[in-house]
């Protein structure tokens, strides 16, 4: 949502205590985290709830994907590197692979045009991986998106992984079109979810 819309919103630092309580209550180890771009929202908040959460919980925090950090970068006037050290310091444990949609810039363009570009998000990975950090990649496909360049993402995936070794996992999902604008024109039907997961259990070895 745009900046000042009544549909935006911040989770405060009770309703996320009710969520880790919910969590540690059926079992769960670790928190995801994962918003949209608050230009209200400075690293040091992410860095007092980081901190907050570790000192009050035992889960390891899976936060904040490719395209939030570059944002807090950009107004903070960071590198990529200061933020992703500011944000282990504080008690970030791995990284998401959000916002990987399609890995290649032709399908970015059309479907999400404010988001970082391909090179970024790798870049983010690359560097997280160099500080110790160990990432999850993702990919959504049904954007209409021809075969190259499900092929070209998984290459770029496996090549970074082949440099690093820092991806622990990798999920694929087909594109859900509800409450988007985005229309579906696209096939998503289990049977090619199966070909894709397929494809990339077989393109992934590494």
């Amino acid at each position: 949502r745009p900046v000042g819309s009544s549909e935006g919103y911040v989770l405060g630092f009770e309703e996320i205590f009710n969520k880790i309580d919910e969590t540690i209550a059926v079992g769960g180890n670790q928190l995801l985290l994962q918003g949209g771009h608050n230009p209200d929202l400075p690293i040091q908040w992410y860095e007092d709830l980081f901190r907050w959460m570790k000192a009050n919980f035992p889960l390891a925090i899976h936060g904040l994907s490719p395209e939030e950090i570059r944002y807090i970068a950009e107004i903070e006037n960071l590198s990529i590197r200061q933020v992703i050290e500011r944000l282990i310091a504080a008690g970030l444990d791995s990284i998401p692979g959000g916002g990987a949609e399609i890995l290649d810039d032709e399908i970015r363009y059309q479907i999400s045009p404010l988001k970082c570009s391909t090179d970024t998000w790798l870049d983010v990975m690359r560097e997280a991986h160099g500080l110790g950090l160990r990432t999850t990649a993702t990919m959504v496909f049904g954007f209409g998106e021809q075969p190259r360049h499900i092929v070209s993402h998984l290459e770029r995936l496996r090549a970074l992984q082949d440099e690093t070794a820092g991806f622990t996992a990798f999920i694929c999902w087909p594109f859900q079109a509800e409450g988007t604008r985005l229309k579906l024109r696209d096939d998503t039907t289990a049977m090619r979810y199966l070909r894709v997961f397929a494809l990339s259990r077989l393109y992934l070895y590494n």
